[in-house]
């Protein structure tokens, strides 16, 4: 396929409109005047170039001179000029690779930070519509595809303008023809570049896609390996794997082809106009020219000056043409980005939460809460409200995917309605929904790789070893401690690998406690647990729900004896 075939059908596939850019300038601006330092540095860098072109062309003029007898100790002015304007270049381009290293760095710590905020919930529930392989991938590899758009493309602009505008200034002062031809080629550029960053854009965003569904394709396969291997079908799903691989190959090989052919346009451009420069110069020295207008005489420092500043003029430009590369790739992570990044406006940040609870519970109320899912086509929650007293229980049942969690967010304040209010009531006061007065308890517990203390703390960073064994002891825990080999510095694994179901569940239980919060949220805190370890958990929850205000969602009828009032959600409604 030729050149043109190839960018041609990237740029139809491209014709639709996309918001990443303006998503991508205002990530940027956390680090935007960094960027900015970066660009100005590298710019002025193009002053070191020009005093060595000029060191240079002064040389050679007086070594031509020494040639006629002159004295050759005159070659050591051109020669000092020259180490000042490498040594100058040299300083100016390491501060400016250094000022957008930082830039990079805060922009891509921050999005971080934004993604972690949205996988990892402080004190609620997971998000169930985010799957681990493509959170692992936004926080690892997508975040990582803007560094070069970061460091090379946003810094490129103003080098570009102010680093092309010193070395035309430089040009025009021994040769105005030559400036006015190398003016002449630069209108190109734009719609080079423009092309380079259209017929790219659409490859990479299919190729990052591919890479997302074919790591989320194999994280499934793995975890679902000794299901694999006991159907028999394990050569059938790894047969899938290497067909997926094979695609996802195919689509890196023409994000390169496009790429390498595009940056060909821009090479073109540059090699073409050195050449015209380079032909009126050698004719000039000649004598060979007779044109009206155009000066037919150069001196050959003149000459060698400008034919070593041509190149440096479009350098810029050859910068931005590989920006343009890596604002395609970062216009396309942009677009994975953004429903990730996008999903966390939906949750409120959790304040700073207190050490001990408040010595009064809090009521809550619902009046007439609406959630819509993205992706649904009814509501979650359908204009739900409901009043609970402070220090009482409310079980919540319902059938699974009736809304019986995210009833339990909004009411504390994990999520935000939309439509509707949530609200807690402290002393017969209305305030809004605060996840600062809540301990909330999950099924699967939500477990961090460290020590048994290390995740015990997250829920009071102040406590003291005899804090976490009192609260052990005051569950009915004892016997947890007991058979794990080392007590509180029993290692834990990924999703607390180390513990059963149960003991998970029983941690989960000591963390609320050590919470001390008024308003308890139980999800399903007894799913998945065998009947022994269920009554434990029960048994656990009369001590643990004394003097709180509890809402409850379950399954299970044993825990329904807890609550003081009981509501079925249906199709998103309460009855």
């Amino acid at each position: 396929m030729s050149t043109t075939a190839v960018l041609l059908d990237e740029l139809a596939a491209d014709s639709a409109e996309s918001p990443a850019p303006a998503r991508l300038k205002e990530w940027a601006a956390v680090g935007r005047r960094e960027l900015r330092r970066a660009g100005l540095l590298r710019g002025a860098a193009q002053l070191g170039t020009v005093l060595w072109a000029g060191g240079l062309s002064w040389g050679a003029q007086r070594g031509l001179s020494a040639l006629h007898g002159a004295a050759a100790s005159g070659v050591l002015p051109p020669a000092l000029l020259i180490a000042t304007g490498v040594a100058l270049r040299a300083v100016l381009l390491a501060a400016g690779d250094a000022a957008a290293a930082r830039g990079a760095r805060t922009v891509r710590e921050t999005l971080r930070g934004r993604l972690v905020e949205t996988a990892l919930p402080a004190c609620g529930p997971a998000r169930t519509d985010l799957d681990d392989a493509a959170l692992v991938r936004a926080v690892d590899g997508e975040v990582e595809q803007l560094t070069d758009w970061l460091t090379d493309y946003l810094p490129a602009r103003t080098t570009m303008l102010l680093g092309s505008g010193l070395t035309l200034a430089a040009i025009a002062s021994r040769s105005w023809f030559v400036a006015l031809l190398v003016l002449a080629a630069t209108p190109l550029l734009p719609a080079n570049l423009k092309v380079i960053g259209l017929g790219t854009q659409t490859a990479v965003r299919a190729q990052l896609a591919a890479i997302r569904t074919h790591q989320a394709r194999l994280l499934d396969h793995l975890r679902g390996l000794p299901t694999l291997v006991g159907l028999g079908a394990h050569d059938q799903a790894a047969d899938a794997l290497a067909r997926h691989d094979r695609g996802v190959a195919d689509r890196t090989e023409k994000v390169l082809r496009i790429a390498f052919l595009s940056t060909a346009w821009v090479e073109l451009l540059i090699t073409g106009t050195l050449a015209v420069v380079a032909t009126y110069c050698g004719l000039a020295l000649l004598d060979y020219l007779d044109l009206p207008v155009v000066p037919d005489h150069m001196s050959l420092s003149a000459a060698l000056f400008v034919l070593v500043l041509v190149p440096a003029y479009f350098a810029p430009a050859r910068d931005l043409a590989a920006g343009y590369h890596a604002r395609a790739r970062a216009t396309a992570a942009a677009g994975l980005l953004a429903p990730v990044l996008d999903a966390h406006h939906e949750t409120v940040a959790p304040p700073a939460r207190p050490s001990r609870r408040a010595a009064t519970s809090p009521g809550v109320s619902l009046d007439a809460v609406t959630v819509q899912h993205t992706g649904r086509e009814t509501p979650t929650l359908d204009r739900v409200s409901l009043h609970l007293a402070p220090g009482r229980t409310l079980a919540v049942t319902g059938a699974s995917g009736a809304g019986k969690s995210t009833l339990l967010a909004v009411a504390a304040g994990l999520h935000t309605p939309h439509g509707g209010r949530a609200l807690h009531l402290l002393n017969g006061r209305a305030v809004p929904a605060d996840p600062g007065r809540v301990a909330w308890v999950g099924q699967p517990a939500h477990l961090l790789p460290g020590t048994l203390r290390e995740n015990l703390l997250l829920a009071r960073p102040t406590a003291d070893d005899r804090d976490l064994l009192d609260a052990v002891a005051s569950l009915g825990f004892e016997d947890l401690l007991a058979a794990l080999p080392r007590g509180l510095d029993t290692p834990l694994g990924e999703r607390g690998t180390g513990l059963s179901s149960g003991q998970s569940q029983q941690l989960a239980l000591v963390r609320a406690l050590l919470r001390d919060a008024p308003l308890l949220c139980l999800d399903e805190p007894t799913t998945h647990l065998d009947p022994e370890a269920e009554q434990r958990v029960l048994s656990a929850l009369r001590t643990l729900t004394r003097d709180r205000t509890v809402l409850l969602a379950t399954h299970s009828p044993a825990l329904l004896p807890l609550a003081d009032h009981v509501i079925t959600l249906d199709h998103g409604r309460a009855r």
